[in-house]
């Protein structure tokens, strides 16, 4: 499937805007599962494909399985083995990250990891803590995620809290990079979406024009049985 022009424009703000701003929660977690050489990783929903970048850079093998066409073709840009759809290979991983999963998703993408692997899950924290939910309206509350690793028949092994702020040269630049998260896809009319974004996003904006928008994630750890 060949991307269309629009939604290649997205994904290259995901990629040049948005994408950079979890890589506190990236770090966070490679630091956690103390990710090096020879640890072999699939990253779920790997977007342009930074997080499995970040992970190469330590040593790691890393795979990405990304549906949207754009940004897997942005990821196979950067040289990134990325799937249309999880492995059929069965345990081939020692670690999934799959850091705001459907069940489905997760369900699906599980088989690829060996026994004892990791399964990292993460999403929004505290809707105080949070700007961009609580305060700009991008999406649903956080899902709950150890409610998520009982269903799928994972070992809890701890969890944690990280600060990722999203800071922007300026309000245009805010607007470009939270759209690109697809938290307002849903709004009936785009142009008003965008426009009330906008004005969303002005108590924000700092002197000089940038925009601060402190939030913090939540992740949890689990082991395949």
């Amino acid at each position: 499937m060949t991307p269309t022009p629009t939604a290649t424009l997205v994904a290259r703000d995901w990629a040049e805007i948005q994408e950079r701003m979890l890589v506190p929660l990236y770090e966070a977690v490679y630091d956690r599962l103390e990710v090096g050489p020879g640890d072999r990783l699939l990253g779920l929903d790997c977007g342009a494909g930074l997080a499995l970048l970040l992970a190469a850079g330590r040593g790691a093998v890393a795979t990405g399985v990304e549906a949207d066409p754009a940004r897997r073709a942005l990821a196979r840009e950067r040289l990134l083995e990325v799937l249309a759809a999880p492995p059929s290979a069965p345990r081939p991983y020692d670690a999934l990250l799959a850091f705001s999963p459907s069940p489905a998703a997760l369900a699906a993408a599980l088989p690829a990891v060996r026994r004892g692997g990791a399964v990292v899950l993460a999403d929004w924290g505290p809707a105080e803590r949070c700007t961009v939910p609580a305060v700009l309206g991008g999406g649903p509350s956080p899902r709950d995620l150890d409610a998520l690793v009982e269903r799928a028949g994972l070992r809890p092994d701890g969890s944690g809290r990280v600060f990722c702020p999203f800071g922007y040269a300026d309000v245009d630049s805010a607007v470009r990079g939270l759209l690109s998260t697809g938290l307002y896809d849903s709004a009936a009319d785009p142009a008003l979406a965008e426009k009330e974004l906008a004005e969303a996003l002005h108590p924000f904006e700092r002197s000089d024009g940038a925009v601060w928008l402190p939030n913090i994630f939540r992740y949890v750890i689990a082991r395949v049985g």
